[in-house]
């Protein structure tokens, strides 16, 4: 990797780019091995139709995640890397992060708790969904866009850690039995705000960044100017999401946990795509030039996860003791959709939001979004877990190919 770097890009910029990727790639990893772990412990001792019910809960409050970061993932990290060096600018960025992400933090613990007390199946399971919301805090306070915009992912990885570490030795001590199925969600929420906290608390020392109360006016602007990146990262949780959402409702919690576990096979590999875009992101900001060699490093990396993929699957599901008939037929199809994730990465992220044209992306986000929210109803209902992989894949598909066809259509 090192060589191919130095190879790609000049001695300077390959070593960031190195370090942020093992940064990020370690947490990554880390982060996949630890729950690969716990997955067959949990299942086996909370069952399927318990751990589906968490999952089902987590599908709801991931609904409000997009809405209280408000696209700042991006807006805010590309804005910090342009303004690093201007203690001034990140002191202004800083505080509009904070208080725009707890005016929507405060909105979406109203509706969570309107819609759970007012839907009876929901209201059945609130404790789970009590537990399950606070994680929304943690991730508002987690200054991974600040960590991002100015390349030190170490934070973003040290801290990351820390969470899964502490949910990971935590699971095994307290959770016994099926009736400790709500420390799950109790112990994923303590690690996200713990984290949170620990993060806040480096930017006020290390960085000396200092809050600022800001006028309605600037509050507004922003908020306006980040809504159309806050649509197009929002919209595709009507197809991602939904899938899971949808299968709860129109199926039962057990299809769930089933799909859920399978899903984390190709999540792994989702992850480690999203790791790359997120690493060169702040550096095609500074960089543009060095975008058709980002293009084909990307383009290689997601043939050989998809076949990687593919080619692995009994192990993984050997060791996580799934036994679905229709097991392999969910991979080959996620999978399949491995290359559309990758094509919204490349052209979407860095190349059109790059270019500051986010208006094109989030008009093609939203059509393929809709879409896919449109399918998932008739899939799930007449093939379920099946229904469920082929939506997915489809959207992903939809997202990234619309966006590589208006990439070629620019470029002509």
């Amino acid at each position: 990797m090192k060589q191919k770097l130095k190879d790609l890009f000049n001695g300077k910029d390959a070593k960031v780019l190195l370090e942020n990727f093992i940064s990020l790639s370690s947490l990554q990893l880390i982060g996949m091995i630890l729950p690969l772990i716990t997955l067959p412990y949990v299942l086996r001792v909370l069952g399927l139709e318990n751990y589906g019910a968490i999952v089902f809960a987590a599908s709801l409050i991931a609904y409000f995640s997009a809405l209280t970061d408000f696209s700042f993932k991006y807006t805010a990290t590309r804005d910090v890397a342009i303004f690093r060096n201007s203690p001034k600018k990140l002191n202004l960025i800083y505080s509009k992060v904070i208080i725009i992400k707890a005016l929507f933090l405060s909105l979406s613990f109203l509706i969570i708790t309107i819609v759970v007390y007012s839907y009876q199946p929901f209201y059945d399971n609130k404790l789970i969904y009590i537990l399950t919301a606070p994680m929304l805090l943690g991730q508002a306070l987690f200054p991974d866009w600040f960590f991002q915009g100015i390349e030190k992912m170490k934070y973003i990885t040290f801290l990351n850690i820390g969470i899964k570490l502490f949910f990971t030795i935590c699971i095994f001590i307290f959770i016994r039995e099926k009736s400790d199925y709500w420390i799950y969600p109790l112990l994923q929420s303590a690690g996200f705000i713990g984290a949170g906290i620990v993060g806040q608390f480096i930017l006020m020392k290390k960085y000396k960044l200092k809050f600022l109360w800001l006028k309605p006016r600037i509050l507004k602007q922003t908020i306006k100017s980040n809504t159309p990146i806050f649509i197009n990262q929002f919209t595709p949780t009507l197809y991602n999401n939904t899938s899971t959402f949808l299968l709860g409702i129109l199926t039962n919690n057990t299809n769930v946990g089933i799909y859920n576990a399978i899903k984390t096979v190709i999540g792994l590999c989702i992850s480690l795509i999203e790791i790359l875009s997120r690493v060169f992101f702040p550096f095609l900001n500074r960089k543009k030039e060095a975008f058709k060699k980002y293009k084909k490093m990307m383009l290689i990396v997601s043939v050989g996860l998809t076949i990687l993929s593919l080619v692995s699957y009994e192990l993984v599901f050997w060791y996580l003791n799934i036994k679905e008939d229709n097991a392999f037929m969910v991979v080959a199809i996620l999978a399949s959709g491995l290359m559309g994730s990758t094509l919204y990465n490349i052209f979407g992220i860095n190349y059109f939001i790059i270019k500051r044209q986010d208006k094109l992306v989030m008009n093609n986000t939203i059509k393929s979004s809709i879409l896919g929210f449109v399918l998932a109803f008739p899939l799930i209902y007449y093939f379920g877990i099946i229904g469920a992989a082929i939506n997915l894949s489809l959207a992903r598909w939809m997202m990234g190919g619309g966006l590589y066809l208006k990439y070629k259509k620019q470029t002509k």
